[in-house]
């Protein structure tokens, strides 16, 4: 069974995040993109955690649903038959702490099993630091101490390390993160058994790296709104759906069962090279940074190291390396971002947001559209220029500036000697 999962959200009790992302929104998005198990992301807060107590139930497969799905259906297209959504509890925490004479930041997902043994974390966390003020709680945690309060209260919770080579806030992190697992973890590193790629970075990325060859590599949306669900998204073969055979695909390594990875290109992400965003100085090649001694030449102030010059620095073999045990990924750029450049107006505009929605009513969730149906099915689905804009996607046709040192980059389907060239009723929705 094909297992469309997405581990890394935030909820409404999460800074700078939609206020409206509740448990039925979420539901709903996930409907649309087609994602079967979601995280119900923010279990540690108070607030959070009981709407979830409230609001979702245990069934059969050990994982959650919503106790009230009429509300859901609710809110989706006519046309768009679905099952419920499997929700498992997780939330991001971040560990800001002193170790080996420098500050860690560190930012990781917990899996629990259920609610109370989320609710048992929540117990332990609570008298270490402030977890009401923010979905994402921020302790002063060695990560490593993080994972011992984890498994100590149930070994088949789970910790992967979130958006792994972000430079403020992850493990291998150019301002704040480590060489490797075991000088973050020591003795407790074979308890990791997944990393999170993010997105700035993908998998042949990471495939660099032999120290990560024993690691599941995942990939996850990170979403502070629901429409952001889905744009990364790891696809697990489980047969049948249950928390023992997730919980068993992490701790097993079982790469054979990591069917693919759904990702956002990394050059989109908004760490993906080097630079300084005040000055507006961008650097794609890192050894210009290294010439430069990781110095702006406009202020001259210490750039922002992107990951892509992090993952250089740590890799052990060149780019285009292909770890033995790696799924597959393809790349995505969400449907309303095709939508919003083919028509020439903003992605939260009526026009993008009212075609998303008659596309999705006539051709079911996003995934599919994006990456398997037919051109000539996505033809009888969507306008013409749409479809090509979505096969220029599957092709890698594209066009995009790296986003670097806070900015997200841009992605381009069109030349302008592409949009010369389209016809004249083309060009004039364009």
């Amino acid at each position: 069974m094909r297992i469309v999962c997405d581990l890394h959200l935030h909820s409404k009790y999460s800074r700078a995040t939609s206020r409206n992302l509740d448990l039925t929104e979420l539901s709903k998005w996930a409907t649309i993109k087609g994602i079967t198990l979601l995280g119900t992301s923010d279990f540690t807060h108070p607030q959070w955690f009981s709407e979830l107590e409230q609001s979702l139930v245990q069934d059969e497969t050990g994982f959650y649903i919503l106790r009230d799905t009429a509300q859901t259906t609710a809110k989706l297209p006519l046309l768009l038959h679905h099952q419920p959504i499997h929700f498992v509890p997780t939330v991001e925490i971040s560990c800001i702490y002193s170790k080996a004479g420098a500050t860690r930041r560190v930012h990781v997902i917990v899996v629990a099993e259920n609610l109370e043994r989320a609710r048992a974390i929540n117990e332990r966390l609570s008298t270490i630091g402030n977890i009401r003020a923010d979905g994402r709680p921020i302790l002063g945690l060695d990560v490593k101490e993080l994972l011992k309060i984890v498994l100590d209260v149930s070994d088949r919770n789970l910790l992967i390390p979130a958006h792994v080579w972000t430079p403020w806030f992850a493990v291998f992190g150019s301002k704040s993160g480590f060489d490797s697992l075991e000088e973050c973890f020591e003795e407790l590193t074979p308890q990791i058994f997944a990393v999170e790629t993010g997105l700035s970075s993908d998998p042949s990325m990471n495939w660099r790296m032999q120290f990560l060859d024993s690691q599941l590599i995942v990939s996850f949306s990170d979403a502070h709104s629901g429409a952001k669900l889905g744009r990364e998204a790891t696809v697990f073969e489980m047969d049948p759906l249950t928390y023992d055979n997730f919980y068993n695909i992490f701790s097993q390594r079982q790469h054979k069962s990591v069917i693919e990875t759904i990702e956002f290109y990394p050059e989109e992400g908004k760490y993906h090279v080097d630079g300084h965003r005040e000055c507006g100085i961008r650097i794609t090649d890192p050894k210009e940074t290294k010439r430069l001694n990781n110095i702006c030449p406009k202020c001259f102030r210490k750039l922002t190291i992107g990951v892509m010059h992090r993952v250089e620095d740590l890799a052990s073999f060149e780019s285009g390396r292909k770890s033995p045990l790696a799924a597959p990924f393809r790349h995505i750029v969400p449907l309303p971002e095709i939508i919003a450049e083919v028509r020439g107006v903003g992605i939260s505009s009526k026009r993008v947001q009212d075609e998303f929605f008659q596309i999705i009513e006539r051709g079911g969730s996003e995934f599919p559209l994006l990456l398997d149906v037919p051109e000539s099915e996505l033809l009888t689905i969507c306008a013409p220029e749409i479809a090509a804009g979505i096969l220029k996607v599957r092709n890698n046709e594209l066009h995009i500036e790296p986003g670097y040192d806070g900015v997200f980059g841009s992605v381009h389907l069109f030349t302008e000697e592409e949009r010369r060239r389209l016809t004249p009723h083309q060009s004039s929705l364009l």
